[in-house]
């Protein structure tokens, strides 16, 4: 991985868009992940801040722009930080 770039599935993960980190793969691999409007492939693909990662989950669609790869999956509020939400008006990522 290239400096400055973390796995999407890791940072999904760390993020809590997924609870685990085998859940957060077969996301990506499922085809419900978008990175800078291009579905992502593999899980091993490199995010970097400043991308926008589109998950569409089971009950939302989420829009986020990455602000920091993170270093470990921490309580929701340090999570949190790491991403800025893009989604709009509807159901946030916070009631869910």
């Amino acid at each position: 991985m290239k400096d400055g770039q973390q796995r999407l599935d890791k940072w999904l993960w760390f993020a809590r868009f997924a609870r685990t980190r085998s859940l957060a793969a077969r996301l990506v691999s499922e085809g419900h992940v978008r990175v800078n409007g291009k579905r992502a492939e593999a899980p091993a693909k490199g995010v970097a801040v400043g991308d926008v990662v589109t998950v569409a989950a089971a009950h939302v669609t989420a829009s986020v722009r990455v602000l920091d790869l993170g270093q470990r999956r921490g309580p929701a509020p340090e999570a949190r930080g790491l991403y800025a939400d893009l989604s709009g008006p509807g159901p946030s990522l916070e009631s869910l």
